[in-house]
């Protein structure tokens, strides 16, 4: 499994998926340099415009463009109809490609939230405090782990095209979806709602008042949870698809 992973990890080597990876943060980061004029409140505010736009937009969205590219890749190169012609695992290689880019957004996490805390040194006012950051940040990536199967499983299926639009309408329902009592049954709402109770942001962008219920910290187990469950099922579940996928 470990050499699956390396192999497929050294696919990324010098493309456009790894490069977004990494610019990716950049970009949130000045987003919120330039958007900091319009917060509501001077205190916190990388804290709410970056927590609240990275799981809103590139998390979701950035998932699926890179398991479509992923997805591509395969198919341009033959790499799956060879391997299939191997004595290898089918459902491994399929876990492999989750992993590796599990692996990546994990790093991109990495690198946002290291942005955020080097910026808290000189933006005293940024950031509540650097583990409020790297709580929110691991949050995020593991409530959008599920992302990954089901942006393999539809690139693979019905193309690049589709699994972007499916992204952007996941992350639309997500926003509607967060702040309302079946949050549970949307994917795309649970890294934007357990955001309330640790950042205080609105699934809306905005800074959440004392006594909101949405400030409840009882969610945060019950959606870590549930996407931990998920993240599992989808990724078994489209493993073996995978594996009695005829390849043409």
């Amino acid at each position: 499994m470990l050499n699956m992973f390396e192999s497929e990890r050294l696919k990324y080597k010098r493309t456009f998926a790894k490069k977004l990876v990494f610019i990716a943060p950049l970009f949130f980061i000045l987003y919120a340099i330039i958007t900091m004029p319009a917060m509501n409140s001077a205190h916190n505010y990388f804290e709410y415009t970056v927590f609240n736009w990275w799981p809103l937009i590139f998390v979701p969205v950035g998932t699926a463009l890179i398991a479509s590219l992923s997805t591509i890749r395969e198919k341009k190169s033959g790499n799956d109809r060879a391997l299939r012609c191997h004595d290898i695992s089918i459902t491994g290689l399929w876990w492999s490609k989750i992993a590796v880019i599990a692996y990546y957004m994990l790093l991109s996490t990495v690198e946002l939230v290291i942005l955020l805390i080097l910026l808290k040194c000189f933006l005293p006012n940024s950031l509540s405090s650097a583990t409020v950051a790297v709580f929110a940040g691991l949050i995020i990536w593991l409530t959008s782990l599920s992302y990954i199967p089901i942006g393999l499983f539809i690139a693979e299926q019905f193309g690049m095209v589709v699994s972007i639009i499916v992204s952007v309408v996941g992350l639309a329902m997500g926003v509607v979806a967060a702040a309302q009592p079946y949050w549970l049954f949307i994917p795309w709402s649970w890294g934007m709602r357990l955001m309330c109770p640790i950042v205080g942001v609105h699934p809306n962008g905005i800074p959440l008042e004392k006594g909101s219920p949405l400030l409840d910290p009882s969610v945060i187990p019950i959606g870590l949870a549930i996407a931990l469950i998920m993240f599992l099922l989808l990724s078994f579940l489209t493993a073996v698809w995978f594996a009695r996928k005829e390849v043409y």
